[in-house]
C-alpha cells in the first residue's frame, strides 16, 4: 500500500524559503508521476508542480522561477524547494503520486501547512 508523508511546512516571512519533503513507501516499480498541490482556505486544490518518470518537471505559472521540484529515488523522497515566498503561497500543501502513465494522481498525503506572513 502506497503511503505519502509530507514534512517541512511551517511559517516563513515573505521573501523567505521553505523546503517540503514527501517520503513515499510502497511506491516503486509502478511509479510514474509525483507532484505537489496546494489548497488555500476557501479555494479549490490547485496544481503546483510535478515531476515525471522521465524527470521532466512542470510548474504552475504562479510558482515558476521560485519553486523547484526534485526527487531522490534512493530515499524515495520528493522535495519542493520554495524560495521568494509570497503571502499568496499560504496553503496546505499535498504530495501526490500516480501509478498510471496518464499521471492521474491516485495517492495523496495528509498535507503540510505553509503560512507566509509579512
Amino acid at each position: 500500500q502506497v503511503q505519502l508523508v509530507e514534512s517541512g511546512g511551517g511559517s516563513a516571512q515573505a521573501g523567505g524559503s521553505l523546503r517540503l519533503s514527501c517520503v513515499a513507501s510502497g511506491y516503486g516499480y509502478n511509479r510514474y508521476c509525483m507532484g505537489w498541490f496546494r489548497q488555500a482556505p476557501g479555494k479549490e486544490r490547485e496544481f503546483v508542480s510535478s515531476i515525471g518518470r522521465d524527470t521532466i518537471t512542470r510548474y504552475a505559472d504562479s510558482v515558476k522561477g521560485r519553486f523547484t521540484i526534485s526527487q531522490d529515488n534512493a530515499k524515495n523522497t520528493l522535495y519542493l524547494q520554495m524560495n521568494s515566498l509570497k503571502l499568496e503561497d499560504t496553503a496546505m500543501y499535498y504530495c501526490a503520486a500516480s501509478s498510471t502513465k496518464s499521471c492521474i494522481y491516485n495517492y495523496w498525503g495528509q498535507g503540510t501547512q505553509v503560512t507566509v506572513s509579512s
